[in-house]
């Protein structure tokens, strides 16, 4: 459970891959993609939604603060991926970080968790657009609303549409997000410039409220985790209201990591990736700080409406054109964060099954596309029928709780690759290591304890359930447990010496018979790494021998003799 897989294995297994068992992942993306790629994911229902319901609920304008807090966690966490992505460019991020660093069994407990962050992430996101769009189209809430709907079908159809983008190629799908992104963050530079000219002092004071008790349904499982370990009695606002946003709104901020999972389709990936991710840090911060500010300021805290805090707070300055712009803002951020969850979880899939861990066959890259397209649709079925039938906003805390998770990893992944590697190449480095990835995994940690009780046991659920998995077929069907088991096997008998029988030529004899106690040429009759004879000793097949990994053998091949110089 503890095995590593080895550095060098991880870097050569996308050439070997595209070489000699079939077609690859294809690099075609540049630092501007990787960055929109970031923003497309990062930007998205935070934005439009979180701000309203955690300044309103838990931390009144200081909501401002807790944009700020989740972005430097997140900032230290993007800081952590940027030296392992530069360091190993490869698909799967933290999966394939733990996998090297950690063990097996940690980067499968990562790969699922991964898997539940961005399936979670894409379909509580698709019933949003889908609610966006009926509010912007009058649309019928019986099909594409939250409430009283059986079937959300404009939640099964954007995910579907955007699944197949995905599906047939990443130079596509980066051109659609590329464009949503524009117009998303286009917006946000609106909402920022035009809602200053609204902002009133008064709606900022007092900046954090004092701290006062949590209505009575907020106890129990409801509570932080934090309050239930030391007893405090459960409370909102202060700042301990500002820290449980923080929490809360961490959840605005997942995805950047997604960027980290083009390793493997990027120009150049150790330039590029660190870019893009700090890139995408830096933008989505200052964006967040702005818009948050703007709409605490036009209105006060305790009137922000829940559902949509930025149209609403441009309508209730007569601003109604700007709520019609925000809406079309929030359809393009919300498509794009949909696109984006989807490709990055077929990369994670991909790598997955790449090492083994699930079925290799469904991880098939495509000749044509170069997409790893079988566990991309299984992805996008399922999240189109998770997005379609339930009602997903109580389970929204699982994909804070799943990102945090790891980011905590993959903090601690730096400093333990830097013990057992000091001599990889690392194009960026995180400053004052070990010291500040320790910091970020401690942060990381201590937003967790702040999520609720309730989000905890859903997400040790979701762990026993992988767990099961991973040691009914993972365990023993991974590609380290066969190299293992291929090692551990007792190796081939040596041939009895040739009679002098056999000296007499062969209908299989390659080049005639050889002189007796001579040593005949070997000659590969087939496959790679593997030596068949075929030569006038010869009476059928015995044991084989493997060749070095570094030597393809092909049809006609004259291979080295076995020493003591009996041929094989």
């Amino acid at each position: 459970m503890l095995r590593t897989k080895p550095i060098r294995d991880v870097l050569a297994q996308s050439r070997e891959e595209e070489t000699d068992a079939g077609p690859g992942l294809k690099r075609r993306l540049g630092a501007l993609d990787l960055t929109g790629f970031g923003i497309g994911i990062v930007i998205g229902t935070g934005i439009f939604t979180l701000t309203g319901i955690e300044a309103r609920d838990s931390a009144g304008p200081g909501v401002v603060v807790s944009f700020a807090i989740g972005g430097l966690v997140a900032l230290l966490a993007a800081l952590c991926y940027a030296e392992l992505a530069s360091s190993v460019p490869t698909a799967g991020s933290a999966y394939t970080y733990a996998y090297a660093t950690m063990g097996e069994i940690v980067a499968w407990i990562i790969g699922w968790d991964l898997l539940l962050e961005f399936a979670l992430g894409a379909a509580v996101v698709a019933r949003g657009w889908s609610g966006y769009l009926a509010e912007l189209f009058n649309l019928p809430t019986t099909w594409f609303g939250e409430e009283g709907s059986v079937v959300n079908i404009g939640a099964i159809a954007i995910v579907l549409v955007l699944g197949a983008i995905g599906i047939v190629g990443i130079r596509e799908s980066a051109r659609v997000t590329n464009l949503l992104v524009l117009v998303k963050v286009a917006i946000c530079v609106f909402v920022v410039v035009a809602g200053l000219f609204f902002v009133k002092a008064a709606n900022l004071t007092p900046f954090i409220p004092p701290a006062e008790p949590a209505s009575g349904g907020d106890g129990g499982l409801k509570q932080p985790v934090t309050q239930a370990i030391f007893g405090l009695e459960p409370s909102v606002f202060g700042f301990v209201g500002v820290l449980s946003a923080a929490a809360v709104v961490f959840f605005a901020y997942t995805g950047f990591e997604a960027v980290a999972n083009l390793g493997e389709e990027t120009r150049k990936p150790r330039r590029d990736l660190p870019l893009g991710l700090l890139g995408t840090l830096l933008v989505s911060t200052v964006l967040y700080i702005g818009v948050s500010l703007v709409v605490v300021g036009m209105v006060k805290y305790t009137d922000i409406d829940r559902g949509a805090p930025i149209a609403s707070a441009f309508e209730s300055v007569g601003a109604g054109w700007a709520a019609t712009l925000v809406s079309i803002a929030a359809i393009a951020g919300l498509t794009s964060v949909i696109l984006v969850d989807l490709v990055a979880m077929g990369r994670i899939g991909f790598a997955m099954g790449r090492d083994g861990l699930i079925p290799p066959s469904i991880a098939e890259v495509h000749p044509r596309w170069g997409t790893p397209y079988r566990i991309s649709t299984i992805m996008t079925i399922g999240v189109a029928l998770l997005a379609g039938l339930l009602p997903l906003s109580a389970l929204a805390d699982l994909v804070s709780i799943g990102a945090l998770c790891a980011f905590v990893l993959v903090s601690l992944a730096v400093p333990i690759l830097r013990r057992t590697r000091p001599d990889l190449e690392r194009p960026f480095t995180v400053p004052l290591s070990p010291v500040l990835p320790v910091v970020s995994a401690l942060a990381c940690f201590y937003l967790m304890l702040n999520l609720s009780v309730e989000t905890w046991l859903r997400f040790l659920a979701w762990m026993l359930i992988g767990a099961v998995i991973y040691f009914g077929y993972g365990h023993r069907k991974n590609r380290l447990a066969r190299r293992e088991a291929a090692a551990a096997a007792p190796p081939p008998r040596r041939p009895a010496s040739p009679s002098p029988a056999a000296d007499a030529p062969s209908p299989r004899t390659t080049g005639g018979a050889a002189p007796h106690g001579a040593t005949p040429p070997v000659v590969a009759a087939q496959g790679r790494g593997w030596a068949v004879p075929v030569g006038p000793f010869t009476t059928g097949f015995p044991s084989v021998q493997t060749t070095s990994s570094s030597q393809v053998c092909r049809p006609g091949s004259v291979l080295p003799s076995w020493p003591g110089g009996q041929a094989w």
